[in-house]
C-alpha cells in the first residue's frame, strides 16, 4: 500500500504518517524507486497508534505501549500501569478544566453585560 491508501484506511493524514516514520514509530519498506510500501502489519501498527493517540497517549507512551503490544512475554500490569497513570492525569485535567469553568461562569454571572465600561471579567483578567 501506498501513504494515501495507508492514510485513508487509517484515518490518519499523510504528515502525521511520515512524522511517526521520522520519529521512529514505524519503519515503512522503499521500493527501488524510494517511495514507501506500508504492508498490513504496517497499517495495523499505525491504526494502534491512532487509537491511542485519540485516547490522549503521549508520543512515548505510545512507544512504550507498542512496545509492549509486540512483546509476547508483556505483562499486562505494565500496560494497565501505564492506562492507569494516563487516566490520572486525564482527571487532573478534568478538574482544571472543571475550575476554569465555574471561575469563568461566576465571571460572567457578575458582569451585568450592559452598556456601562465596568466589566468584572475584564478586571479579573487585569489582576496580578
Amino acid at each position: 500500500m501506498n501513504i494515501s491508501q495507508v492514510a485513508d484506511r487509517t484515518g490518519l493524514p499523510p504528515k502525521t504518517i511520515r512524522y511517526y516514520e521520522e520519529i521512529g514509530l514505524i519503519t515503512p519498506d522503499r521500493g527501488a524507486n524510494g517511495y514507501r510500501s506500508f504492508s498490513d502489519q504496517h497499517l495495523h501498527k499505525l491504526a494502534f497508534i491512532g487509537r491511542a493517540r485519540a485516547l490522549g497517549f503521549s508520543i512515548e507512551e505510545c512507544r512504550t505501549l507498542l512496545a509492549l503490544y509486540e512483546d509476547d512475554t508483556r505483562a499486562s500490569a505494565d500496560v494497565k500501569a501505564i492506562a492507569r497513570q494516563h487516566l490520572e492525569h486525564i482527571n487532573e485535567k478534568i478538574e482544571q478544566l472543571q475550575s476554569m469553568a465555574d471561575t469563568l461562569g461566576h465571571l460572567i454571572d457578575c458582569c451585568a453585560g450592559d452598556n456601562r465600561p465596568d466589566c468584572p471579567i475584564l478586571n479579573d483578567l487585569a489582576r496580578h
